[in-house]
């Protein structure tokens, strides 16, 4: 249980440095540079940031204790095989997106940007931020989360509760100590013009992220899907867009009724769309993933197949060594896996030259085989990589951060084992 606590904390201190996590701390920094470092409300920022990150950790164990309660073979980032979700979250980054280019602001007026920092929005917005945090980090699992995870979804309810908990507090402690730190704070940059130009730099990752969302839709639902959700943002961007110019008509005294109704309207036929029944949103297609991370070389064609444990039992049967890759198209750390080793000739050209059996377990829709073989094997997030030895025995698993060098000696090291 101890081990699982510290790996869950430095799991969530590492989330930090992710690239779907990284942008939002960066932005509660900047906060903390907009607001001059007044160490009373760096406080109390702190606190809401670390009590929005903890309540939606909270809540996302919850409902994932409850599924897998009730039979649901469900683990880390489960909702992004949601193609609702996946949608949802989106139009999430890229409204965030278009706040951080000044197309409109949120909460505020205009002349009181930067101001009232003390009051209910700013500490609202600090925890909404947190929990925000916490949804966009679902689809990374780094350095020792998938081992915490997976123990504590094998937990009594409470004690696995306790380790999202350690795991919501690891995501939460870098800017929490900066909002406790006086010294810290007075080393940030004095604010001004500069922070213009970096709020407007920041909506560059947020709409990276936002882009590659899209993608992921796209696997999930098809050509149709995606024209679904590029209506919807586009209908997004000119609902923004409204909600601005009414901001602005309304600082200068003049009736903006009109426009904020428009964008009210926006909002619910965005939210309409969503609601449609027998929407793509609901029903992913298989089709669109069967193929994802299929890899072909010039001199040798390496093309993974589809997992199934009755394939895996029949290449173990005829003595090939098994290789399998859980994986999906919303993980990020899959991905970056994936480039950097998986498509490398050295690993396709070992995969080759030892006879390996070369899966794939494509998680980016549900399949509830595909997750009951994980849970059986103690695992709950992704990436996840077993090598199965051709004479046999429990399959090996790999690191989730993977390298060619260690990647290429456990092909070998399986295939040596024939005989």
């Amino acid at each position: 249980m101890l081990v699982a606590i510290l790996s869950a904390f430095l799991g969530g201190l590492i989330l930090n440095l992710m690239p779907c996590v990284f942008p939002i701390i960066s932005l509660k920094a900047f906060g903390l540079v907009r607001q001059g470092g007044d160490p009373h409300h760096m406080r109390r920022e702190g606190v809401a940031f670390f009590a929005g990150t903890l309540l939606a950790m909270l809540a996302l164990a919850g409902i994932l204790i409850a599924l897998r309660a009730g039979g649901q073979a469900v683990g880390w980032g489960f909702q992004l095989q949601s193609p609702l979700v996946v949608g949802l979250l989106m139009l999430t980054l890229l409204g965030a997106a278009l706040n951080l280019t000044g197309l409109f602001e949120i909460g505020i007026g205009l002349q009181r940007i930067g101001q009232n920092l003390d009051g209910e929005d700013g500490l609202m917005g600090a925890a909404l931020t947190g929990a925000l945090a916490v949804v966009v980090a679902t689809p990374c699992a780094g350095p020792f989360m998938a081992g915490a995870i997976g123990f504590a979804l094998v937990q009594p309810p409470l004690a696995a509760l306790a380790i999202f908990a350690v795991l919501a507090v690891g995501v939460a402690a870098p800017f929490t100590i900066l909002s406790f730190s006086p010294g810290l704070a007075r080393r940030l940059p004095r604010p001004g013009p500069w922070m213009t130009v970096l709020k407007q730099a920041l909506a560059f990752p947020m709409l990276g992220a936002a882009a590659w969302l899209l993608w992921v839709f796209s696997l999930q639902t098809g050509s149709a899907g995606l024209a679904l959700l590029l209506g919807c943002a586009l209908l997004l961007g000119f609902t923004c867009w409204l909600f601005g110019m009414a901001q602005r008509r309304g600082m200068a005294g003049r009736s903006s009724r009109g426009l904020y109704g428009a964008a009210a309207m926006g909002l619910g036929a965005i939210a309409l769309v969503g609601a449609l029944p027998g929407s793509v949103l609901y029903a992913g297609n298989k089709s669109d993933t069967a193929q994802t991370g299929a890899v072909t070389t010039s001199s040798a064609e390496v093309k993974p197949v589809a997992w199934s444990p009755e394939r895996v039992v029949q290449e173990r049967a005829a003595g090939h060594p098994v290789f399998v890759d859980f994986s999906a198209a919303w993980c990020l750390t899959c991905k970056v896996n994936e480039k950097a080793v998986l498509s490398t000739n050295a690993f396709k050209n070992a995969v080759r030259r030892t006879g390996t059996s070369y899966m794939v377990a494509d998680s980016t829709n549900y399949d509830a085989r595909i997750e009951d073989a994980m849970m059986r094997l103690g695992r709950s997030g992704l990436p996840l990589y077993l090598i199965y030895p051709a004479k046999g025995g429990d399959p090996v698993i790999l690191p989730q951060v993977l390298d060619v060098n260690m990647a290429v000696a456990a092909l070998e090291q399986a295939a040596g084992d024939k005989g």
